[in-house]
């Protein structure tokens, strides 16, 4: 990107904007998630075809995400994330209209697709923002996004109450949320490439850097994917809880790391990345044994609880030391985004191949040892506690980014 010095009302209108995006990103997720029956019944498939459906979701992603770096380079960082972000709020609507099988697939194709160009473009921007304020907010952007699922959801949950038709209501909800991203996208920065920079290969493969970073947020990803797909049938089926209890641990999950999240700036600012994913990865580690050992409920949500702290803040300080790890932020983000999405498609599926063959306690052994990865490999996040380039100038004039 070309060398420009902002002022710094401008960096902060941008900070509140890239958070107001991530807000949106995150409660079409909520909104989608909590209607999820609604388009099993209307495209009339079974569970096994849903689920074979639902993996076309990171397949798009996985396809989709190298291109988000081209399109920046093309059309400037602002114009970019206002086209992504509002064809991933458009694409809401696609599940709930399809008919069938084939149909639905596609349908997820598209959807896993902008929502992965839409995920490179605002965490991109994200670290470029945080570079320029010279501190962590990496973490709080990432729990603006859980805190939009959690808005999201409970719109869908009040939605499928009301009994609406998943249809109008993913309608309704497409038109306010690309609305709200189209409005919030006219104060983030507006970044284009210096005149003599190349632009990046389409489908090139990330910086070895980046996969070394990716493989930490594997590890967090699949703790996420395990605890919020197997927490409430852990309760229920290892510890006999109730199923208002079960789902009342998974809801407590998603709480938790929406919190984690947000605070969990102050924490990098004042200890550094290495050190608090470091920390956090023993909680993470505790957390396993709890819920391993557990002979209650209460044992086994407290552990569920330290799980998620433990792993709240790791995946948005893998984007911000991917974006500081080379030339090419969008790239080396795609590379870490494509591992993350990939974690996370198959951390359930394994779980429950695990738990078939041996038993619920054996698979979250497994994520205890892979939770112990955040230990031993955070030094690869370095790199988030690194401010590259110049600073806000006290006093600057805006400039136009454009050479």
């Amino acid at each position: 990107m070309s060398e420009v010095v902002h002022a710094p009302s401008e960096v902060r209108r941008a900070r509140y904007a890239v958070a107001a995006v991530f807000t949106v990103h995150g409660a079409v997720t909520g909104s989608f998630a909590t209607r999820v029956p609604w388009i099993q019944d209307h495209a009339g498939v079974s569970t096994g075809q849903l689920g074979f459906a639902l993996a076309f979701t990171a397949f798009g992603a996985a396809c989709a995400m190298p291109l988000a770096g081209s399109i920046t380079h093309r059309f400037g960082s602002r114009a970019a994330l206002r086209g992504l972000l509002a064809l991933w709020t458009l694409a809401l609507t696609l599940p709930a209209l399809a008919p069938n099988l084939l149909t639905l697939c596609l349908a997820m194709f598209t959807y896993g697709a902008s929502a992965g160009m839409a995920d490179v473009a605002m965490n991109a921007l994200g670290v470029e923002v945080e570079r320029l304020l010279d501190r962590s907010i990496m973490s709080g952007l990432h729990g603006m996004w859980s805190a939009g699922a959690l808005i999201g959801s409970a719109g869908g949950t009040l939605a499928a109450h009301l009994g609406s038709d998943a249809r109008l209501h993913h309608v309704l909800a497409a038109a306010v949320l690309t609305a709200l991203g189209l409005l919030a996208c006219r104060w983030v920065l507006d970044l284009h490439p210096a005149e003599d920079e190349e632009p990046p290969q389409r489908f090139a493969l990330p910086p070895r850097s980046a996969l070394l970073i990716g493989t930490v947020g594997f590890c967090a990803v699949f703790a996420e994917g395990a605890s919020l797909d197997w927490s409430a049938v852990y309760l229920r089926d290892r510890l006999d809880s109730s199923a208002g209890l079960a789902a009342a641990c998974t809801t407590g999950f998603m709480l938790t790391m929406a919190v984690a999240r947000i605070a969990g700036d102050a924490a990098v600012n004042r200890f550094g990345a290495v050190r608090t994913v470091r920390a956090d990865g023993v909680l993470a580690v505790l957390g396993g044994l709890l819920i391993v050992v557990a002979d209650d409920p209460a044992v086994a949500i407290g552990g569920f609880g330290l799980m998620g702290l433990g792993i709240a803040v790791v995946v948005p300080l893998c984007f911000a030391a991917a974006g500081r790890s080379g030339p090419n932020p969008s790239q080396a983000i795609a590379g870490v985004a494509t591992i993350t999405y990939t974690s996370g498609l198959i951390a359930p599926s394994l779980i429950g191949g695990v738990a078939q063959a041996t038993s619920l306690v054996v698979s979250f052994g497994v994520v205890t040892v892979l939770a112990f990865g955040l230990v031993a490999f955070a030094g690869v996040l370095r790199g988030a506690e690194r401010t590259v380039g110049t600073k806000v100038a006290p006093q600057a004039e805006r400039v136009p980014d454009r050479s």
